[in-house]
């Protein structure tokens, strides 16, 4: 175990199955938040699939086991992408970067996955201290009551809808989800098929396929934040 934890194999293998995991979780969150735009679709009034969404994740009590393991989760991959980052640039000596060329045949994301980390991670940040620490009430914030189909019957529980409607109306906010959007896109569509590549996965069949489902799942992912952030701020 602490050859796992100290081996760089090792931490590649931790960053990239905590990377593929978190990946699932940003497929469920994608599918609650496009919640916010398909009431009108299915006859609801404006909110009420959010806030029977967000009543559902807050009363399961499973949620509340996942929660603390996708904390660990972001942890990890945060702290082991760092190390590897800094051990890399440390192998390859100051004289790699002197001339402030890039190296040829190499994609964007490869080249400036930290870059692109530290915006994604100061998203996530704004995005923690707008909504989850409010929901979870760290923050104080006024949640009226509201009722809303759940189930097949009516229930009641804060308006979240309201909140994430409100913080989308604001211009400053909607640019960075857009621009964190992309870097996560990017971060994707590099992070997803290497992912695949650490576990072993990397043979001459598979390689090209699993970038191909990269440049997919970074779309669908990065272009689906960014256009529900976009909705609701010009829409809604």
């Amino acid at each position: 175990m602490s050859n796992l934890l100290t081996a760089s194999i090792g931490r590649k293998l931790l960053m990239s199955v905590s990377g593929l995991f978190l990946i699932l979780f940003l497929f469920v969150h994608l599918f609650l938040n496009s919640f916010l735009l398909l009431d009108g679709v299915f006859g609801f009034e404006q909110g009420q699939m959010f806030n029977a969404g967000v009543h559902f994740m807050g009363t399961n009590p499973l949620i509340k086991i996942v929660e603390p393991i996708l904390a660990l989760g972001f942890i990890l991959h945060i702290v082991y992408s760092l190390i590897l980052t800094f051990q890399n640039m440390k192998a390859r000596g100051p004289q790699a970067y002197a001339s402030g060329k890039k190296t040829s045949g190499v994609e964007f994301a490869s080249q400036n996955m930290l870059v692109l980390g530290i915006v994604i991670v100061s998203f996530l940040a704004v995005h923690i201290l707008n909504f989850y620490m409010k929901m979870k009430g760290f923050i104080a914030w006024e949640a009226a009551e509201v009722e809303f189909p759940f189930l097949g019957n009516m229930a009641k529980g804060e308006d979240a809808y309201s909140l994430v409607n409100a913080t989308f109306k604001v211009l400053p906010i909607v640019i960075l989800y857009v621009v964190g959007s992309v870097a996560l896109a990017f971060h994707l569509s590099h992070g997803f098929w290497s992912g695949f590549q650490t576990i072993g996965w990397n043979n001459a069949t598979w390689m090209p396929r699993l970038k191909c489902i990269s440049n997919i799942v970074a779309i669908i992912l990065g272009g689906g934040f960014a256009v529900i952030a976009l909705a609701q701020y010009l829409f809604f």
